[in-house]
């Protein structure tokens, strides 16, 4: 792991005009910086960035942070791989502790990475399977595509180079049993898998020798996981993140030739469905999703799974099949690049895939299976939010050929949606975002505007200055207050005393006339409460601040 010393020792650093004008073109703005927000559409500038504070904030979405956040969410990277492109930018040593496991400790996946390519060129067989397939050789160079020769000879090179063996066991390039060292990829076209940041991370491979398993994966290490990566992430993100919209295949040959045919926000899972520990990469952005599965058995189940997982998880697009033992490579390399523009255009709706593939489990000219059938696609239905389950009742009331009303959906558990960060229509009082931004720069101030003052009294803005009390500053609610100039924090004990004594007279004169106005208490507890809060006034008359007692 990075040591937080050196956590710290970066941040230091970092200055976030600079990260962020990497990115955006800043514009000077009193004491700060403007731009229109990267995190949603915008024409005005809503996103500020504060040098003083060293943080960032959208007053239109909401969005956050410090430098190495907003790396993390301009590039769709992790914390660990965001502390390392800052690093490298910045030319900055990382250290790491000896237990370190978010990242390869040398660059021996690039190494091997790079001889199985040179060793393509020298393999007709390999060769003549990629030209088969349509693939060009421009793309061989982009998504590095190797050969990977027999174990003895992976197992020389290793040695002959002086790379680590155990790292090499680590990294999954070769297995270890009994004695044995052995390469885990032989005799097999190679692709090199990367992380989101695009450090290579695994490997696959695909026979051309007639091996019993077709294609194989690295094994799972620290560094790869296949139920959280995507074949081509890398190479595909910005593409995503600029038409809103992710196709999703079964095979890495199928996201060679989509990217050869201009389709460049293709990507793979890797051997495996998808799932949910898939769904925070794919939020990213928020694009629409478009499975594109194979036709057979397999593909159809893979893809009923995969629209569940995505219609619960809130996410739009659908699923396209492609028929007649096809696939995007096929279509492709025939150059049916307009007919599969236009299946991409026209997916089929989650929802509806979903509950027509549950349909057709069922004989739905058998009374008791056409009940089995509602039951079961009524139970998927209750998974989505109150809305989509309104919508899609007379959806599947017809695909049945019943009335609606046989769609009962009661009980159905709500969705929690999350609320808007910013509630643009909520009174702002100034005092009490005054009082909040000198808690967040003078935290010293804390005790003595505790000692006097209840957060119950603040009427608009009592989250936000229970936050401020945690040291959250990191809110969202917090950064929008901190970077907002028109908000003054108060600098001196003075300043703070008196406007301190100036809202408590308010709050205990207001008091003081609900009192005087109680018609349901008795003279003597009416007498004694009037008699108190005239004591308090008068002591904050004379510029003494009182406890404050409820």
């Amino acid at each position: 792991m990075i040591n937080q010393d050196s956590i710290e020792a970066l941040k230091a650093r970092l200055d976030i005009v600079d990260v962020v004008g990497s990115y955006l073109e800043l514009k000077k703005s009193g004491a700060n910086y403007k731009a229109p927000c990267p995190f949603h559409d915008e024409k005005s500038a809503s996103f500020v960035v504060s040098p003083s504070k060293q943080i960032y904030h959208c007053f239109g979405c909401g969005a956050g942070g410090d430098s190495i956040k907003f790396v993390m969410e301009h590039e769709k990277l992790n914390y660990p791989e965001a502390l390392e492109k800052l690093a490298s930018t910045y030319n900055f040593s990382l250290s790491y502790s000896d237990i370190k496991k978010n990242k390869p400790r040398s660059g021996i996946m690039q190494k091997i990475d790079a001889w199985y390519h040179s060793l393509l060129v020298k393999n007709q067989t390999a060769l003549a399977y990629i030209k088969e397939r349509g693939i060009y050789e421009s793309s061989l160079e982009q998504f590095g595509v190797g050969y990977a020769p027999d174990s003895n000879t992976t197992i020389n090179y290793i040695n002959s180079q002086f790379l680590n063996m155990s790292e090499a066991i680590e990294m999954g390039i070769v297995g270890y049993e009994g004695k044995r060292v052995f390469a885990r990829f032989i005799e097999r076209i190679t692709f090199p898998i990367h992380s989101p940041n695009g450090t290579i991370v695994g490997f696959g491979g695909r026979t051309i020798t007639g091996h019993q398993a077709k294609y194989i994966n690295s094994p799972e290490t620290p560094y790869f996981n296949k139920s959280r990566l995507l074949y081509a992430y890398h190479h595909a993100k910005a593409t995503i993140h600029k038409i809103k919209e992710i196709i999703i295949t079964e095979g890495y040959l199928d996201v060679i030739m989509l990217h050869q045919a201009g389709f460049t926000n293709a990507v793979a899972t890797l051997g495996t469905a998808l799932t949910p520990e898939h769904l925070p990469l794919l939020r990213k952005g928020e694009p629409k999703i478009i499975m594109a599965y194979d036709g057979d058995k397999a593909g159809r189940a893979a893809a009923l799974k995969a629209s569940r997982l995505l219609s619960v998880g809130g996410f739009s697009g659908g699923v396209v099949i492609f028929l007649d033992g096809q696939d995007p490579a096929d279509m492709v390399k025939k150059g049916a690049v307009e007919e599969l523009s236009d299946m991409f255009r026209k997916p089929r709706p989650f929802i509806e895939f979903v509950l027509d593939e549950i349909l057709a489990l069922y004989n739905l000219l058998d009374p008791k299976a056409k009940e089995s059938a509602l039951q079961e696609a009524t139970a998927y239905l209750k998974t989505l939010s109150p809305l989509l389950q309104e919508e899609y009742k007379s959806y599947l009331a017809s695909r049945l050929g019943l009335s609606p009303s046989f769609v009962k959906i009661a009980g159905a558990a709500n969705i929690n949606h999350n609320k808007a960060i910013i509630d643009k229509s909520r009174h702002k009082d100034m005092w009490e975002l005054t009082l909040i931004k000198t808690v967040l720069e003078n935290p010293a101030f804390i005790d003595q505007i505790l000692d006097v003052l209840d957060p119950s009294l603040l009427q608009f803005h009592s989250e936000e200055f229970a936050l401020a009390l945690k040291g959250e500053a990191a809110h969202p609610a917090l950064m929008a207050i901190l970077v907002d100039e028109q908000i003054k924090a108060l600098q001196s004990e003075e300043a703070l005393k008196a406007e301190l004594i100036a809202f408590l007279m308010k709050h205990y004169e207001r008091e003081y006339k609900k009192v005087n106005a109680q018609t349901e208490m008795n003279f003597e507890q009416k007498a004694f409460h009037i008699r108190k809060l005239r004591g308090v006034i008068t002591q904050l008359k004379k510029g003494v601040l009182v406890p404050f007692k409820s």
